[in-house]
């Protein structure tokens, strides 16, 4: 989900890759809350860290609290933020408790990545006014 938002709030003005540290797939309460937010998410795919292993990031963001302990060491001027926020699909219930669980977390997501974005003015570039 972060990664859907990311590269929605951000446009292209910067690279966006989402990896986690124990990757199953892209859980379909995430594709079908991120539909509700007008974002597609279901052409991603879940992707482990160790893919990205070598490579330079201006950012890491960790969003979950074993992420954040278990994710690799990344070049030094690569700056690390966490975020700590519940992971939804470690939750039970129902279809509509585990969909109001991922609503939660892309909400919290969408908040602390706006925030993000305008802080470190990635906000996208606005094309001229329509007429």
């Amino acid at each position: 989900m972060a990664e859907g938002l990311l590269r929605h709030e951000a446009g292209a003005t910067c690279d966006v890759s989402s990896a986690g540290t124990r990757p199953t797939q892209v859980r379909p309460e995430a594709i079908a809350v991120m539909r509700e937010a007008g974002i597609d998410i279901s052409g991603h795919r879940s992707k482990s860290v160790d893919e990205f292993l070598g490579q330079d990031f201006d950012y890491v963001i960790t969003v979950c609290d074993n992420a954040r302990e278990t994710c690799p060491v990344f070049p030094a001027q690569t700056r690390r933020i966490h975020w700590s926020i519940e992971d939804p699909a470690a939750i039970q219930g129902s279809e509509e408790e585990r969909l109001e669980v991922f609503r939660q977390a892309r909400d919290e997501l969408r908040v602390r990545l706006r925030t993000f974005v305008q802080e470190q003015n990635l906000l996208p570039e606005k094309g001229p006014p329509h007429q």
